[in-house]
C-alpha cells in the first residue's frame, strides 16, 4: 500500500499539468500573431500615408534618401515615423500596464502620477524663459519635468509610507496644478501656444532620427525595469498584507514602478507629447487574452500598444489627406468611449 501511493501523487500531477502548458501555448501563441500584427501594422505605416505612392516607389525608398521626393518622405518621414510610433506605442503600453498593478486601480493610465503635467509645464517654461525653439531642444526639458513631478508626486504620496490612494491623489493634484500654470502661460505667451499647440495633443509628424536616439536609452532602461518587477507587482495587486507574506519588498517595488512609469512615459511624452488613453485601453484588452498574470501582460502590453498608436496614426493620415489628423486625437476619439464603457461595466459589477 505504501508503494501505490506516489503513483497517485504523479497521476493527480499529470492530470493538473496539461492545462498549465495548454494556457502557456495559447499565450505564446496570441504573442506570436500580437507581433506578426505588429510587424503588418509597421508595413503599413511606411507604405500609407498623406501622399499616396506606389509600392515600388515606396521599395526604392527604404533603400534610398537622396533619390526622388518620395524616396525622402519614405526614407526620412515614414520611417522615423513608424519606429518612434514602435517605441512610443512600447513604452504607453508598458507604462500603462505597470500604472494599473501599482495602484491597483484598473481605470489608471500614467497621466495619473503627473508625467503627462510635467512634460507640459517643463516644456512650455523652456520656450517662454529661455527662448527654446527647436523640437530636439525641448525633448530634454519635457523629460526632466516628468522626472521632477514624478519624485515630487512619490514624496507626497508618502514616500516610504506611500499606498496607492495617495500616490493617485497626489498625482491628481500635481496634474491640475500644473495645467492650470501651462494654460496661463500660454494665454500670456502666444509665442508658447504656437509651438505647443501641435505637440500638446500627441503626434508623430516631427519623428527623426535624433529624437529617436535620444529617447530609446531611456525606453530601453524602462523596459528592463518593468519586467524586472513583474513577479513582485503580481503579489502587489492581491494587497500589501498578502504580498509581504509572499515575500515581496513594497517599498522597493513601488520606487522601481514609479521610476519605469517615469522613464517609459517622460521618453514617450518628450518625443510625442501627452497622448491619452493608449495606457489605459491596451492593458485592458490584454488581460482579457493573458489573465492577471503581469509576466503576460507586460510583453502583450509592449506589443498590442504599438499596433493601436501606429495604427491610428494611420487613420489620421488617410482620412483627411492630403492634410493630417494628429494621432492624440485619433486615440482621443478611439479612447473616450472605451473608457466610458469601461467605467458602465465595472460600476455595473459592483450593483
Amino acid at each position: 500500500m505504501l508503494v501505490e501511493s506516489p503513483p497517485e501523487q504523479s497521476g493527480a500531477q499529470a492530470v493538473a499539468a496539461p492545462p498549465l502548458r495548454g494556457r502557456r501555448t495559447v499565450r505564446g501563441a496570441g504573442l506570436v500573431v500580437a507581433l506578426a500584427l505588429l510587424a503588418a501594422v509597421c508595413v503599413l505605416s511606411v507604405a500609407v500615408g498623406a501622399k499616396s505612392m506606389p509600392v515600388g516607389d515606396v521599395w526604392h525608398g527604404l533603400f534610398s534618401s537622396t533619390g526622388t521626393r518620395n524616396d525622402v518622405i519614405v526614407s526620412q518621414v515614414r520611417v522615423p515615423r513608424t519606429v518612434i510610433g514602435l517605441l512610443a506605442g512600447a513604452a504607453l503600453g508598458l507604462a500603462g500596464a505597470v500604472m494599473q498593478a501599482l495602484t491597483r486601480n484598473p481605470l489608471a493610465e500614467p497621466g495619473l502620477l503627473g508625467v503627462n503635467a510635467g512634460a507640459s509645464a517643463s516644456v512650455v517654461s523652456a520656450i517662454s524663459f529661455l527662448g527654446v525653439s527647436s523640437f530636439t531642444g525641448y525633448v530634454w526639458f519635457a523629460f526632466l519635468g516628468s522626472a521632477v513631478v514624478s519624485a515630487a508626486v512619490y514624496v507626497l504620496g508618502g514616500s516610504r509610507s506611500s499606498t496607492p490612494v495617495r500616490l493617485a491623489l497626489a498625482g491628481t493634484a500635481a496634474s491640475a496644478a500644473l495645467y492650470g500654470y501651462v494654460n496661463a502661460v500660454q494665454l500670456l505667451n502666444t509665442a508658447a501656444l504656437d509651438q505647443l499647440r501641435f505637440w500638446t495633443v500627441g503626434s508623430l509628424a516631427s519623428a527623426d532620427m535624433s529624437t529617436i536616439r535620444k529617447m530609446w536609452p531611456f525606453i530601453a532602461a524602462g523596459v528592463l525595469i518593468s519586467l524586472l518587477i513583474a513577479r513582485p507587482l503580481n503579489a502587489m495587486e492581491m494587497g500589501d498584507d498578502t504580498a509581504r507574506a509572499l515575500g515581496a519588498h513594497l517599498t522597493r517595488t513601488r520606487v522601481l514602478a514609479m521610476a519605469a512609469v517615469t522613464l517609459l512615459c517622460g521618453a514617450a511624452t518628450a518625443a510625442c507629447g501627452p497622448i491619452v488613453f493608449v495606457g489605459l485601453m491596451v492593458p485592458h484588452l490584454v488581460r482579457g487574452i493573458t489573465g492577471p498574470d503581469m509576466r503576460w501582460i507586460l510583453p502583450y502590453a509592449a506589443v498590442l500598444a504599438p499596433v493601436l498608436l501606429i495604427g491610428s496614426d494611420v487613420v489620421g493620415r488617410v482620412v483627411a489627406r492630403p492634410s493630417e489628423i494628429q494621432v492624440g486625437i485619433v486615440t482621443a476619439l478611439i479612447g473616450g468611449p472605451v473608457f466610458i464603457h469601461l467605467v458602465r461595466r465595472k460600476r455595473m459589477a459592483k450593483l
